[in-house]
């Protein structure tokens, strides 16, 4: 059996990082204001009904309960 030496086992590990390295240069990037962009049209665009309120829906929100009264304030 035969033990490859350290620099051998250095030179194997450097490889791979190499590697890995070449394959992160070809992923497809976009700068970071492109994101943003996207991002905010996407959120303008489509409205999440777990936060009616933020985006200020008319429709009421069906998580809630229903409090029958004076407004919504409920003293225990």
């Amino acid at each position: 059996m035969v033990r490859p030496s350290v620099s051998e086992a250095k030179l194997k590990k450097l490889l791979e990082l190499n590697e890995r390295l070449k394959e992160q240069l070809e992923i497809q990037r976009i700068p970071v204001s492109e994101a943003s962009r996207s991002l905010i049209d996407y959120c303008q665009e489509n409205s999440d009904m777990m936060i009616p309120s933020l985006w200020g829906s008319k429709h009421p929100d069906p998580f809630t309960d229903q409090v029958a009264g004076c407004g919504t304030c409920l003293v225990m």
